[in-house]
């Protein structure tokens, strides 16, 4: 019998599964908070060059001592990385006429000043982190995507080793020791160390909520339960807007976004671990006590009543599951495309943390329209359809001419609205289509591929200065492939989650099989169990089952 029909008996979505839906959701806030941290953690000011001995233009105002220090743009803007070798008094008289030899012109030599009216400090601003250190500040998000990239391999697989709670557990302490770390930082080299296992940390609450909740719901309300999680990543995103706005102080930022972890460690106590992941690996009685927990909390009766080991070549070893393992990791390619858009805060042109708040914002309508085309259409067509959508709205804005101010910031937050709802189909898609046995195997594989988008789309960013829609572009690109990639997927809607390899590589024709135990043959039909068989006969028919994959 499958792990579906005791939830049927015991309650597959009860006051049980709320509870624990509801504790599960709490770290899924904090995850936007770090994720997307870097918008406002490396944020660079507008800056110019420091100008020496300032003490000697005390009779011109600081307009002026500029426009004799700093060359000017094309666009009348002061220059952000260069200055005169020697003051320029004929611009006081005329000052459109720059001078038009470079060899007057020099890079900083005396450090830079920064407009400190948006933000107190960043770690733009305390190291200097701009000009020809600008690529340092966009590799401080790709170091916690590499984090992030290695944490996913790491808890992918312990995760299915040694129980999700436990896992999930550790991910959080790690996270809160790790940020406080960063927010502790004297110098770049130890920030980068400590943002790096942030990532590492944070992978794993990012990998082990979702399936860790829709192993304890039923079918129908599998879909339910993803988009519930994911909606709390939308508001974390919300937060983070407000949160940065009231903490402009990168060094408290950190501990500020960091510190709600500690809430989570202590409701984790109360949420019990997988039944489902229990069973599969031989912990028969300890699921019986949550099993009987479920039941009582639900309001139903009570009742009373080795496994083999698995890795990450396990997902390439047979035919099905190689080209499940294969096509959904390259359909994770969306988070290239998705980290892509949400840090370009600064190319939508509006003020930042209006941006970040309405990108946080336009996800929850699209989750909602996700809600009911996963239900409707199918998980493959929606999946398929939000990549390919994200991925003509990019393309959509680098042929908009930067003249239409108005229109550009909507496509922009059209496909940041189809790019979320392809992002939260995959996490769904993705726990449905791998066993039991192998889901976060699967998970880990899957969202390491994930996170190595992540941790190249900060750096694409640097390609603008070879075609300044060259990033746009890849990101477009990208985000249609992979969307092309999901037809190859099979569908999973409304269907039973596998618990086996056998359950991937030949499905049954019929639900309805003969069930042999203790000499008795009994005949065991999932879709049509009688109501009146005991718990006790459900609960080891179903060990039975899952305990011969």
């Amino acid at each position: 019998m499958k792990f579906e029909d005791l939830l049927l008996e015991i309650g597959g979505f009860g006051r049980f599964q709320i509870f624990i839906l509801f504790i599960l959701c709490l770290p899924r806030i904090n995850l936007p908070m770090h994720f997307l941290l870097h918008n406002f953690l490396a944020a660079t000011p507008s800056h110019h060059c420091a100008i020496p001995h300032q003490e000697a233009f005390v009779n011109l105002t600081m307009e002026e001592v500029l426009l004799i220090s700093i060359p000017q743009e094309p666009d009348g803007t002061y220059s952000s990385c260069e200055m005169f070798s020697q003051p320029q008094f004929h611009l006081l008289l005329n000052s459109s006429l720059q001078p038009e030899n470079n060899s007057i012109i020099q890079h900083c030599q005396h450090g830079w000043v920064y407009d400190h009216s948006q933000f107190t400090s960043t770690i733009s601003t305390q190291w200097d982190l701009v000009c020809e250190q600008r690529g340092l500040n966009q590799a401080t998000a790709t170091f916690f995507f590499i984090g992030v990239t290695m944490g996913a391999v790491i808890f992918g697989y312990l995760s299915d080793r040694f129980g999700r709670k436990a896992m999930l557990l550790v991910s959080l302490v790690f996270s809160v020791i790790f940020g406080m770390l960063s927010a502790a930082s004297v110098s770049y080299s130890m920030l980068a160390i400590t943002r790096t296992l942030t990532g590492v940390a944070l992978s794993g609450v990012s990998l082990i909520i979702l399936p860790f909740g829709m192993e304890w719901v039923d079918i129908q309300h599998r879909t339910f339960s993803g988009i519930l999680t994911s909606i709390f990543w939308s508001i974390g995103n919300m937060l983070l807007a407000m949160v940065a706005y009231l903490v402009r102080e990168w060094h408290w930022l950190l501990v500020a976004v960091t510190g709600p972890c500690l809430l989570s460690i202590v409701c984790l106590w109360w949420v019990p671990e997988s039944a489902r992941w229990l069973i599969a690996n031989g912990k028969v009685k300890q699921a019986q006590r949550h099993l009987l927990q479920c039941a009582r909390m639900n309001g139903r009766k009570d009742f009373t009543v080795s496994p083999e080991s698995y890795s990450y070549i396990s997902l390439f070893r047979t035919p099905v599951l190689r080209k499940i393992s294969l096509c959904s990791g390259a359909v994770f390619g969306v988070a290239f495309s998705y980290y892509g858009m949400s840090m370009n805060l600064t190319g939508f042109g509006l003020n930042m943390y209006l941006s970040q708040f309405l990108l946080g914002i336009v996800e929850i309508p699209a989750k909602m329209i996700m809600y009911v085309l996963v239900n409707r259409v199918g998980r493959r067509q929606s999946q398929a359809w939000a990549l390919i959508l994200t991925g003509l709205s990019i393309g959509a804005n680098v042929i908009i001419p930067k003249t239409f101010t108005s229109l550009r910031p909507v496509v922009a937050i059209m496909g940041k609205g189809f790019s979320e709802a392809a992002f939260t189909t995959v996490f769904l898609y993705t726990s449905e289509l791998y066993p039991t046995i192998l889901r976060q195997n699967g998970m880990g594989y899957t969202s390491f591929v994930a996170r190595l988008g992540g941790a190249l789309a900060p750096l694409v960013f640097l390609l603008d200065e070879v075609w300044r829609s060259l990033p746009e572009v890849m990101y477009c690109g990208v985000a249609v492939c992979c969307g092309s990639v999901a037809f190859l997927l099979p569908e999973t809607l409304n269907v039973r989650l596998p618990e086996g390899i056998e359950d991937i590589e030949k499905p049954a024709k019929s639900t309805c099989r003969n069930l042999t135990e203790n000499g008795t043959t009994t005949s065991i039909c999932p879709t049509h169990t009688k109501k009146k068989k005991s718990f006790c006969r459900l609960f080891k028919s179903s060990v039975y089952a899952i305990s011969t994959l």
